[in-house]
């Protein structure tokens, strides 16, 4: 298992700060309540494929997000690898992903999820159990993210993507503990974390979005 490279994560942040701030205008909010060091999981509303990417370029320390391996295509899969970024395989249990985003948080660093496992509402409606595994496993404190603003306006050109130099916010949200701190990793125990967590990620959203009026 080749470990995912942070050297790497430190350059797509970087390419990230360039593209995102480049084409469009980031308003980050809350950035001081990530954890300037240690392991953190950043977990992120999905409802636009640009808001991996916007997280990387916001975010105050670099990411390695989760990523389909479907994403992970030709040249891009190269790069994709290059900046620290690990492919997930969302027809099983894929050891290998589990193995590499642990890894991370092991050696301190910082994982991005999108706990909704696919783009959608970007509301946090349906979470997948993984983010709670990885929580309560390593013990690493959750930082909800709320991305607002990608979907409001499609570009003239690119109707893809949200139009060029348009507002779009990213709501870093408390830091807090999935787990209740018995560190056990039993099917009701992940359930439980798995309410919390949602609850937390649904609330931060509701107040991100009455804090920036979106």
């Amino acid at each position: 298992m080749t470990e995912p490279s942070a050297k790497g994560a430190t350059v797509g942040r970087g390419i990230g700060i360039g593209l995102m701030y480049g084409l469009w205008k980031p308003r980050v909010l809350g950035a001081w309540r990530v954890p300037a060091a240690g392991p953190v999981i950043l977990a992120v509303n999905h409802a636009h494929n640009i808001d991996g990417p916007m997280l990387m370029g916001t975010a105050p320390r670099p990411v390695h997000f989760l990523i389909k391996k479907e994403a992970f295509v030709g040249p891009l899969g190269g790069f994709l690898e290059g900046i620290g970024q690990l492919k997930v395989d969302r027809s099983g249990t894929d050891r290998t992903a589990i193995g590499n985003a642990l890894a991370v948080l092991e050696h301190g660093g910082v994982l991005g999820i999108f706990p909704e496992g696919t783009r959608g509402d970007g509301d946090f409606a349906s979470l997948r159990a993984g983010l709670a595994y990885f929580a309560v496993r390593s013990g690493a404190p959750i930082v909800p993210v709320a991305v607002l603003g990608s979907t409001e306006r499609p570009g003239r050109l690119v109707k893809a993507l949200p139009r060029f130099r348009s507002r779009v916010d990213v709501v870093f949200g408390d830091a807090f503990e999935a787990g209740d701190g018995s560190g056990r990793r039993t099917r009701k125990a992940l359930d439980e974390a798995t309410h919390r967590i949602q609850d937390r990620l649904t609330g931060h959203l509701e107040n991100a979005r009455r804090l920036t009026g979106r």
